[in-house]
């Protein structure tokens, strides 16, 4: 009989050498530096280079590669028709998974390859761009080739160039969101790729593994509450209130860090360089204080700190990032991460299949 662990948990099911989190000490590592080194100083694209390719890329690569994405942006008129013609009410991660399903990214032969990841995403936030504006019966702004990856999505959604505190901030968050181990996104993207599927299949199936509200949609939540707070005098008893009631506070505790997220302490140290006056920031500071310390006395020896999510709702919303893009904008980051890992795992594929245990009726003979 197979063993059983509900959600897999402890299990691996794969070999790799893109991400690693270690848990107890509060360690994420992308190809073998620890993530809050590798992406100081770099680009977007720079880590998305490194995550599928091993290495940084050297200034002329990296010229290149951002050359290339520029170059792939362009929406087909199709893809458009596909998104005007879907429901107004339908979602925007809905939309995102339904016009990616649309694309056709060179032949999506097998094996998928970097031309083809480059494609997807160079053309998700596009995506998500024509979708905000056509919602509200605008024009779109066309990709700009002359920004890079983050900034011409900030570019599409307001028409105008992004502050360079609210580009760092966002490129930060999306480059500590690039990849995180074995997320539940990251194992739907290999399972179906080990079926040797498509790279379009994979990520369509990592998207609609994302939309689920228990693994995305954190940040909106966060916000949520922090605007349920109010001040930070309220923090206390909302928080008291919350868990005298057996409730969650979100943005706190996560499944695999036992300390506190390494994500988050560097996405706070940026937040804190543009936000210092910002209300929100001061909001987020004194409810993470009360927090951490009501966590422990609730549930002493969980080890229950701050998470990225949490201080993802403090830049999302200070850069005027539209609640319902919060985990789209986040994909546009997590399929840099998605594409490493199909990569990866065609390069040396074994079909996905695990067992179960069988708990029904047995049959009387």
């Amino acid at each position: 009989m197979d063993e059983l662990r509900i959600g897999l948990e402890g299990i691996a099911v794969a070999e790799t050498k893109i991400s690693c989190i270690d848990g107890e000490t509060g360690r994420l590592i992308y190809r073998g530096e620890l993530v809050e080194d590798a992406i100081k100083d770099r680009a977007f694209e720079d880590i998305a280079y490194l995550l599928w390719n091993g290495t940084y890329p050297t200034k002329e690569q990296s010229e290149n590669f951002k050359k290339t994405l520029a170059n792939h942006r362009n929406l087909p008129d199709y893809v458009k028709a596909v998104i005007k013609n879907l429901p107004s009410d339908l979602d925007a991660m809905s939309v995102l998974r339904t016009a990616v399903s649309a694309l056709h990214v060179q032949g999506s032969s097998w094996p998928p390859t970097q031309e083809q990841a480059i494609e997807i995403l160079a053309k998700a936030p596009v995506i998500i761009a024509f979708y905000y504006h056509n919602r509200q019966g605008q024009k779109e702004i066309p990709p700009d080739p002359s920004l890079g990856h983050v900034e011409n999505y900030l570019y599409m959604l307001t028409g105008k160039k992004p502050e360079l505190s609210h580009l760092r901030a966002l490129e930060t968050y999306l480059m500590l969101a690039a990849d995180h181990d074995m997320n539940a996104s990251t194992f739907t993207a290999r399972v179906v790729t080990s079926t040797q599927a498509d790279i379009v299949s994979a990520i369509v199936a990592a998207i609609g593994a994302l939309k689920g509200p228990l693994h995305g949609g954190a940040p909106s939540e966060v916000e949520n509450m922090l605007d349920e707070i109010g001040n930070e005098a309220n923090a206390e008893a909302w928080i008291r209130a919350q868990l005298d009631k057996g409730e969650r506070i979100m943005g706190f505790g996560h499944r695999v860090y036992k300390t506190y997220d390494p994500r988050a302490v560097a996405l706070k140290a940026i937040v804190k360089q543009f936000s210092a006056d910002n209300a929100m920031f001061k909001l987020s500071l004194a409810v993470e204080e009360k927090a951490i310390e009501l966590l422990n006395e609730y549930k002493p020896g969980r080890k229950l700190f701050t998470n990225l999510e949490f201080w993802a709702a403090g830049v999302l919303r200070t850069i005027n990032i539209p609640k319902d893009l919060y985990t789209p904008t986040f994909s546009i980051g997590r399929i840099a991460g998605w594409s490493a890992q199909i990569l990866e795992q065609a390069e040396h594929n074994r079909i996905i299949r695990p067992g179960s245990v069988y708990v029904g009726k047995k049959p009387s003979k």
